[in-house]
């Protein structure tokens, strides 16, 4: 057999096998970018609980401090507590990663000073 015969049953087998493996490259490329996007969400919520746990621990109304989470984090929820001689924050924000929706959290606690 011919060195020229022998080779023509592989002729094409590489752009075969880079046709199969693209596409999951793509979706690990997503599955990390959207994972990116996660954690910068929630970080974004735990500064904007910091804040407000400060704003709250410093005698602000819960008014006020859910205007600087709105500002912050516009699709996040604030929830507050008040544990003895604290005053923490939770803001809570939905996200997305693959069309799953994830709920991340960032939580913060200050000392209850302004009362």
């Amino acid at each position: 057999m011919s060195p020229a015969a022998r080779g023509q049953g592989d002729r094409g087998s590489t752009t075969a096998e880079v046709a199969v493996a693209l596409p999951v490259v793509v979706v690990v490329l997503a599955a990390c970018l959207g994972g990116l996007g996660l954690a910068g969400a929630q970080l974004r919520a735990q500064d904007a609980a910091a804040d407000a746990a400060r704003l709250l621990g410093r005698g602000e109304p819960e008014a006020a401090a859910g205007q600087l989470v709105d500002r912050s984090v516009p699709e996040g929820a604030l929830s507050v507590s008040r544990p003895d001689d604290l005053v923490c924050a939770t803001v809570a924000v939905e996200h997305r990663l693959m069309l799953v929706p994830l709920r991340v959290e960032g939580s913060s606690c200050a000392l209850a000073g302004g009362r």
